[in-house]
């Protein structure tokens, strides 16, 4: 039976030959023209600042120089990637970004380092040239960013698990000629997996109907993190690289030879300041992603759209939801796109969803978004893993910018090829693309634009280019943390994998504990890595608000949008003493931070499982215990608790909590907000837990304890040595 299940495969045994000769030969003409991995080719010529220019010199330096040879406006991956390319070159460069730099579609990706599975299976399919030379380009790029950032990146396994037995061939081939097509790149052979190994290495996994699985293997990295390398690494090769820094609107001046109208700089405005002052050059690039089109309208109003905006959604959830070290694809959902669920940051990620637009500064993930994703995940996790909407600890959507095919319905049919266009005017725009092929698609521009403007320099010099942290970084650096400083082990491994070299640099500036162990190293929040002295050291890397600290700096508010705000109030206090914040700047600061979380990353649509028109759906025997758990607190039979209630209670256990953590406790529940809990408030929480809405209610949790603690202390009879003298 199992063998007539499996012939059906052979139908697309055809298809898989002629796509293996289409491969071969294509990898054949690939390894000839490039090889193996281009051996470094540092900027030699190009001297490196050993100290970072402070955002202030590097204003100065926007001001001051009469004409530069490039600007880049975006200081996203593929931007930030044209500023490091022109800048190795040689080129004088300037880089603008209007808010921090990844703070767009950069920082909400997910996270893979990939050739693209789904683009190489539509270009067999569909026999697609062009498709396919993505496919190849990214795998080339893929072995280029693990290798220029390996502090930030690695190889990580993606089970693909099987359910049917036509399948194993059908998704065999198909994986192994992404093996293929990535020749001597190829990060680890792809290998099939029977049900019993698969079960063993994904224990979560569905069992009922599974056959067996395919793990391939693809890269992983911190991408806000190596966004932000890529920046910095363009800074110490002298590119004034400015974030806050919003274009107002393009310079043009007549061509004498022409006498036709030619982009010749930018009208900036010092977001913090307001300040607004002229930047001059021979070339301006647009690298805007999903605005590239308002930077082209800069240049001419009638220009017509080449991006078509998609929206992709992720949800972060507990770690335990996934292996350490190994990732989920989901090839077909129910409406025919790809989920990742993936180990990342000790949490897991799933994600992404593919719908059209509108562009906008502030995505906001939907409900039904993240509904889908959970309802995909629980399609191919076991029914002993309950998937629970309360478990998503933060969730957001990026924009994509997609090249608009005109013959397309939909955007799940668009390729993220990239395109290089050049006005009439002279203003260079790169658009579409993917975040692993950043460096490609920024060596194509700067080639177009020394081309276009006659500028005087040679080659791409960042193929094998190590980023900032790289030079001296090595798997066991974290030892060095722990032995040199008294970091604990946790904690210098997310710095070692975080600043890589440059952790030490964090470490000598650590505050002293007081305590036995650690000796340096206070956290922002107990159970993340996450470190005082990493806001002090985000400050010198360009932080300027407390949303680039707990969105980009560090990855909070992607991790528990929850322990982010939690850990605001001390972010914010050393950033104003770092940054001479007022008062006033501090409380703007905290609020812009939480508006963030609550609309952004997920806050808002995970506070609205609890509400006060929450249904209560529990049936009587558990509407009494509850009601007798309630009671347990309001003795008075108020029908409402406030914080001295709960303090009574504890006190009685000998239990202590800070009195502003309680009022933090009973607000979560507190859904009218007139400072006490209800009754009904208090059923509607408990009936949202057993729906699974809710979870990590620290107010259910520590009532319930509390009842337990004072029925076993009623519990001891009086007379405990048989009536005493």
């Amino acid at each position: 039976m199992a063998f007539r299940k499996a012939v059906k495969g052979t139908a697309l045994i055809g298809g898989g030959a002629i796509a293996t000769v289409f491969g071969l030969s294509q990898f054949s003409q690939y390894r000839n023209k490039h090889g193996a991995l281009v051996q470094v080719q540092a900027a030699e010529d190009v001297p490196v600042k050993n100290h970072l220019p402070t955002r202030e010199q590097q204003i100065l330096a926007l001001q001051t120089v009469s004409e530069f040879d490039v600007i880049v406006i975006g200081g996203g991956a593929t931007g930030c990637g044209c500023a490091l390319d022109a800048a190795t070159r040689g080129l004088k460069t300037a880089l603008l970004e209007r808010y921090d730099f990844s703070s767009g579609t950069s920082s909400r990706s997910t996270k893979l380092i990939h050739g693209g599975v789904r683009y190489l299976q539509k270009a067999i399919m569909k026999l697609d040239f062009e498709q396919y030379r993505m496919v190849k380009e990214a795998l080339e790029e893929r072995a280029h960013l693990l290798q220029s950032a390996p502090h930030l990146s690695a190889p990580l396994p993606i089970m693909l698990p099987i359910y049917k037995w036509w399948q194993l061939p059908y998704y065999w081939i198909g994986i192994k000629l992404y093996d293929l097509v990535a020749g001597s790149q190829c990060l680890k052979s792809s290998y099939v997996l029977t049900k019993a190994r698969a079960l063993e290495l994904f224990p979560m996994l569905r069992k009922d109907r599974l056959v067996g699985a395919i793990v391939y293997y693809d890269g992983q990295h911190n991408d806000a993190r190596m966004n932000l390398a890529i920046a910095l690494t363009a800074a110490r090769y002298g590119a004034a690289t400015a974030n806050y820094t919003e274009v107002r609107h393009l310079l043009k001046s007549t061509d004498p030879a022409s006498g036709r109208p030619r982009v010749c700089g930018v009208r900036c405005r010092d977001v913090l300041t307001g300040k607004e002052f002229d930047v001059r050059a021979k070339c301006v690039i647009n690298a805007t992603g999903p605005f590239t089109d308002s930077v082209r309208k800069m240049d001419d109003e009638e220009v017509p759209n080449i991006c078509q905006p998609s929206a992709g959604v992720h949800i972060v959830m507990p770690g335990y939801y996934s292996p350490d070290n190994m990732g989920l694809l989901d090839p077909a959902t129910s409406d025919g796109r790809v989920i990742f669920f993936l180990p990342w940051e000790k949490m897991t990620i799933a994600g992404t969803t593919d719908s059209p637009t509108d562009v906008t500064s502030h995505p906001i993930p939907t409900e039904e978004d993240i509904n889908f994703i959970l309802s995909e995940v629980r399609n191919y996790l076991g029914a002993d893993v309950e998937v629970r909407r309360g478990d998503v600890l933060a969730a957001w959507s990026g924009i994509r910018p997609l090249v608009t095919d005109p013959n397309s319905k939909d955007t799940q049919s668009i390729s993220r090829n990239h395109v290089v266009t050049i006005s009439d005017s002279g203003l260079v725009t790169i658009a579409g693309g993917k975040w692993t092929t950043y460096r490609a698609m920024a060596r194509d521009t700067i080639d177009a634009a020394i081309q276009e403007h006659n500028l005087k320099a040679g080659s791409s010099k960042t193929m094998g280019l190590l980023l900032e942290g790289a030079q001296d970084w090595s798997p066991t650096l974290y030892i060095r943390l722990v032995q040199d400083y008294g970091l604990e082990s946790e904690v210098a491994q997310h710095l070692a994998s975080t600043y890589g070299d440059k952790a030490f640099e964090v470490a000598k500036i650590a505050q002293v504990t007081g305590k036995r162990w650690p000796i340096v190293g206070k956290r922002l929040v107990s159970e993340f890595p996450y470190i005082e002295a990493e806001v002090v050291y985000g400050v010198k890397e360009y932080a300027r608000t407390a949303v680039d600290m707990i969105s980009r700096r560090t990855r909070l508010a992607f991790l528990n949008v929850q322990a982010a705000e939690e850990a605001l109030p001390r972010i914010v206090d050393i950033m104003g003493k770092e940054l001479n914040w007022s008062e006033q700047k501090k409380k703007e600061e905290f609020e812009t931070a939480k508006k963030f979380l609550y609309y952004e990353m997920g806050y808002k649509v995970k506070t609205d499982q609890l509400t006060d028109s929450s249904e209560i759906s529990l049936v009587p025997s558990d509407i009494e215990r509850y009601k007798k758990r309630f009671h347990m607190f309001d003795k008075d039979k108020k029908g409402f608790i406030t914080i001295l209630d709960v303090q009574r209670v504890l006190e009685s256990i000998s239990v202590q909590i800070a009195e502003n953590t309680l009022h933090e406790i009973l607000n979560e529940v507190d859904l009218n907000k007139n400072g006490q809990v209800e009754l009904n408030e208090f059923l509607q929480l408990m009936s949202a837990i057993q729906k699974g809405h809710v979870s990590g209610s620290r107010l259910a949790v520590l009532m319930k304890s509390a009842e337990e603690n004072l029925r076993r202390r009623a519990a001891i009879p009086v007379d405990r040595s048989g009536g005493g003298v």
